[in-house]
């Protein structure tokens, strides 16, 4: 039975520090209503040429041979 009180014991501490830390690094109240508004975007010209399309990019697993030592 002690070893269950003691497990309690540390699950209460270990819960207690992440709790401390998600309100030390998480957003203060006054961040979430009042959130930063975004810089004023400059319009940008349109480009003259249109980009030339990327590769595809490969999908699925890449298999690699791996030498057997």
């Amino acid at each position: 039975m002690r070893s269950q009180s003691t497990a309690g014991f540390l699950g209460a501490v270990v819960a207690a520090i992440a709790l401390a830390a998600a309100f030390i690094y998480g957003p203060s109240p006054s961040q979430l209503r009042n959130p930063t508004q975004p810089a004023a975007a400059q319009p940008q010209a349109a480009p003259a040429t249109e980009a030339a399309p990327a590769a595809p990019v490969p999908r699925g697993p890449v298999i690699r041979e791996v030498p057997n030592n």
